[in-house]
Protein backbone atom coordinates (compact mmCIF):
# COMPACT_ATOMS: atom_id res chain seq x y z
CA UNK A 1 0.00 0.00 0.00
CA UNK A 2 2.82 2.40 0.90
CA UNK A 3 4.63 1.66 -2.36
CA UNK A 4 1.46 2.33 -4.34
CA UNK A 5 0.90 5.56 -2.42
CA UNK A 6 4.50 6.63 -3.02
CA UNK A 7 4.16 5.95 -6.73
CA UNK A 8 0.92 7.93 -6.84
CA UNK A 9 2.65 10.79 -5.01
CA UNK A 10 5.55 10.74 -7.47
CA UNK A 11 3.19 10.89 -10.45
CA UNK A 12 0.97 13.56 -8.91
CA UNK A 13 3.91 15.70 -7.83
CA UNK A 14 5.65 15.23 -11.15
CA UNK A 15 2.59 16.24 -13.13
CA UNK A 16 2.58 19.59 -11.31
CA UNK A 17 6.33 20.19 -11.21
CA UNK A 18 7.29 19.01 -14.70
CA UNK A 19 5.00 21.51 -16.41
CA UNK A 20 7.12 24.37 -17.72
CA UNK A 21 6.75 27.34 -15.38
CA UNK A 22 8.59 30.51 -14.48
CA UNK A 23 10.64 28.71 -11.84
CA UNK A 24 11.68 26.01 -14.31
CA UNK A 25 12.68 28.59 -16.91
CA UNK A 26 14.90 30.27 -14.33
CA UNK A 27 16.53 26.97 -13.30
CA UNK A 28 17.13 26.09 -16.95
CA UNK A 29 18.83 29.40 -17.62
CA UNK A 30 21.04 29.08 -14.54
CA UNK A 31 21.96 25.56 -15.63
CA UNK A 32 22.91 26.74 -19.10
CA UNK A 33 25.11 29.43 -17.62
CA UNK A 34 26.45 27.03 -14.97
CA UNK A 35 25.98 29.76 -12.38
CA UNK A 36 25.14 28.75 -8.80
CA UNK A 37 23.30 25.65 -10.03
CA UNK A 38 23.71 23.76 -6.76
CA UNK A 39 22.21 26.57 -4.70
CA UNK A 40 19.33 27.12 -7.11
CA UNK A 41 18.46 23.41 -7.30
CA UNK A 42 18.68 23.10 -3.51
CA UNK A 43 16.40 26.08 -2.88
CA UNK A 44 13.80 24.88 -5.39
CA UNK A 45 13.82 21.31 -4.10
CA UNK A 46 13.73 22.27 -0.41
CA UNK A 47 11.00 24.83 -1.06
CA UNK A 48 8.87 22.21 -2.79
CA UNK A 49 9.53 19.66 -0.06
CA UNK A 50 8.48 22.14 2.64
CA UNK A 51 5.28 23.01 0.77
CA UNK A 52 4.44 19.37 0.05
CA UNK A 53 4.94 18.32 3.67
CA UNK A 54 2.91 21.29 4.87
CA UNK A 55 0.11 20.40 2.45
CA UNK A 56 0.04 16.75 3.49
CA UNK A 57 0.13 17.89 7.12
CA UNK A 58 -3.04 19.90 6.57
CA UNK A 59 -1.63 23.42 6.37
CA UNK A 60 -2.80 23.81 2.78
CA UNK A 61 -6.44 24.03 3.77
CA UNK A 62 -5.58 26.79 6.23
CA UNK A 63 -3.74 28.75 3.53
CA UNK A 64 -6.76 28.36 1.27
CA UNK A 65 -8.79 30.27 3.86
CA UNK A 66 -6.47 33.30 3.70
CA UNK A 67 -7.59 35.11 0.54
CA UNK A 68 -5.75 38.31 1.58
CA UNK A 69 -2.42 36.44 1.64
CA UNK A 70 -3.07 34.87 -1.75
CA UNK A 71 -4.00 38.26 -3.20
CA UNK A 72 -0.79 39.80 -1.87
CA UNK A 73 1.23 36.98 -3.41
CA UNK A 74 -0.72 37.40 -6.63
CA UNK A 75 0.23 41.05 -7.09
CA UNK A 76 3.77 40.69 -5.75
CA UNK A 77 4.34 37.70 -8.02
CA UNK A 78 2.95 39.53 -11.05
CA UNK A 79 5.21 42.52 -10.39
CA UNK A 80 8.26 40.27 -10.02
CA UNK A 81 7.47 38.30 -13.19
CA UNK A 82 6.89 41.48 -15.17
CA UNK A 83 10.21 42.94 -13.98
CA UNK A 84 12.12 39.76 -14.77
CA UNK A 85 10.39 39.53 -18.15
CA UNK A 86 11.39 43.09 -19.06
CA UNK A 87 14.98 42.37 -18.02
CA UNK A 88 15.01 39.30 -20.28
CA UNK A 89 13.53 41.38 -23.12
CA UNK A 90 16.31 43.94 -22.73
CA UNK A 91 18.96 41.20 -22.82
CA UNK A 92 17.37 39.75 -25.96
CA UNK A 93 17.23 43.15 -27.62
CA UNK A 94 20.75 44.23 -26.73
CA UNK A 95 22.36 40.82 -27.08
CA UNK A 96 24.56 41.56 -24.09
CA UNK A 97 24.35 38.15 -22.43
CA UNK A 98 27.70 36.45 -21.80
CA UNK A 99 28.30 34.09 -24.68
CA UNK A 100 30.50 31.69 -22.72
CA UNK A 101 28.29 30.11 -20.05
CA UNK A 102 31.19 29.69 -17.61
CA UNK A 103 32.17 33.35 -17.55
CA UNK A 104 31.72 35.12 -14.20
CA UNK A 105 30.51 31.89 -12.62
CA UNK A 106 31.13 33.21 -9.12
CA UNK A 107 29.27 36.48 -9.56
CA UNK A 108 25.75 37.33 -8.55
CA UNK A 109 25.21 34.53 -6.01
CA UNK A 110 23.03 36.71 -3.79
CA UNK A 111 20.95 37.90 -6.73
CA UNK A 112 20.47 34.34 -7.98
CA UNK A 113 19.38 33.13 -4.53
CA UNK A 114 16.91 36.00 -4.06
CA UNK A 115 15.46 35.49 -7.54
CA UNK A 116 15.11 31.77 -6.89
CA UNK A 117 13.30 32.42 -3.60
CA UNK A 118 10.96 34.84 -5.37
CA UNK A 119 10.17 32.36 -8.14
CA UNK A 120 9.54 29.70 -5.51
CA UNK A 121 7.37 31.58 -3.01
CA UNK A 122 5.81 34.59 -4.77
CA UNK A 123 3.50 32.49 -6.92
CA UNK A 124 0.09 31.94 -5.29
CA UNK A 125 -0.51 28.93 -7.54
CA UNK A 126 2.38 27.09 -5.92
CA UNK A 127 0.39 27.14 -2.68
CA UNK A 128 -2.88 26.18 -4.34
CA UNK A 129 -1.31 23.39 -6.41
CA UNK A 130 1.48 22.04 -4.23
CA UNK A 131 -0.11 22.53 -0.82
CA UNK A 132 -3.86 22.43 -1.38
CA UNK A 133 -4.10 20.02 -4.31
CA UNK A 134 -1.42 17.55 -3.22
CA UNK A 135 -2.64 17.88 0.36
CA UNK A 136 -6.15 16.98 -0.76
CA UNK A 137 -4.94 14.02 -2.83
CA UNK A 138 -2.97 12.70 0.14
CA UNK A 139 -6.16 12.39 2.21
CA UNK A 140 -7.04 9.32 0.15
CA UNK A 141 -4.40 7.50 2.15
CA UNK A 142 -4.15 6.85 5.86
CA UNK A 143 -1.24 6.54 8.26
CA UNK A 144 2.14 5.71 6.78
CA UNK A 145 0.70 5.51 3.26
CA UNK A 146 -0.13 9.22 3.41
CA UNK A 147 3.49 10.11 4.16
CA UNK A 148 4.65 7.67 1.50
CA UNK A 149 2.56 9.75 -0.92
CA UNK A 150 4.36 12.86 0.32
CA UNK A 151 7.74 11.14 -0.04
CA UNK A 152 6.96 10.20 -3.63
CA UNK A 153 6.00 13.80 -4.46
CA UNK A 154 9.19 15.08 -2.80
CA UNK A 155 11.33 12.62 -4.78
CA UNK A 156 9.73 13.84 -8.02
CA UNK A 157 10.64 17.42 -7.14
CA UNK A 158 14.26 16.62 -6.28
CA UNK A 159 14.72 14.51 -9.40
CA UNK A 160 13.19 17.16 -11.67
CA UNK A 161 15.14 20.16 -10.43
CA UNK A 162 18.43 18.25 -10.32
CA UNK A 163 17.87 16.97 -13.86
CA UNK A 164 16.86 20.40 -15.14
CA UNK A 165 19.69 22.29 -13.47
CA UNK A 166 22.52 19.87 -14.15
CA UNK A 167 21.13 18.40 -17.38
CA UNK A 168 20.98 21.82 -19.04
CA UNK A 169 24.69 21.50 -19.87
CA UNK A 170 23.75 18.98 -22.55
CA UNK A 171 22.36 21.95 -24.49
CA UNK A 172 25.57 23.96 -24.21
CA UNK A 173 26.73 23.24 -27.80
CA UNK A 174 23.58 24.97 -29.04
CA UNK A 175 24.13 27.99 -26.79
CA UNK A 176 27.66 28.59 -28.03
CA UNK A 177 25.81 30.48 -30.75
CA UNK A 178 25.13 34.08 -29.58
CA UNK A 179 21.76 34.07 -31.35
CA UNK A 180 20.59 31.13 -29.23
CA UNK A 181 20.91 33.22 -26.06
CA UNK A 182 18.87 36.02 -27.63
CA UNK A 183 16.15 33.58 -28.67
CA UNK A 184 16.09 32.02 -25.19
CA UNK A 185 15.82 35.40 -23.50
CA UNK A 186 13.10 36.49 -25.92
CA UNK A 187 11.09 33.36 -25.14
CA UNK A 188 11.61 33.83 -21.40
CA UNK A 189 10.52 37.46 -21.68
CA UNK A 190 7.28 36.54 -23.46
CA UNK A 191 6.64 33.68 -21.05
CA UNK A 192 7.19 35.78 -17.91
CA UNK A 193 5.09 38.69 -19.16
CA UNK A 194 2.22 36.39 -20.15
CA UNK A 195 2.33 34.74 -16.72
CA UNK A 196 2.30 38.16 -15.05
CA UNK A 197 -0.81 39.15 -17.00
CA UNK A 198 -2.47 35.83 -16.21
CA UNK A 199 -1.80 36.30 -12.50
CA UNK A 200 -3.46 39.71 -12.58
CA UNK A 201 -6.46 38.89 -14.76
CA UNK A 202 -7.26 35.27 -13.95
CA UNK A 203 -9.03 34.68 -10.61
CA UNK A 204 -7.45 32.37 -8.07
CA UNK A 205 -9.60 29.31 -7.56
Amino acid sequence: MSFAAGTAGFIAGGSLIFAIGSQNAFVLRQGLQRRHVGRVVLICALGDIALILAGVGGVGMVVHQWPALLQFLRWAGAAFLATYGLMAARRAWQGTEALAPTDHAQSGARRAVLACLAFTFLNPHVYLDTMVLLGSLSTRYAGNARWAFALGACCASVLWFASLGYGARLLLPVFRNPSAWRVLDALIAVFMLVLAVMLVWMPLE
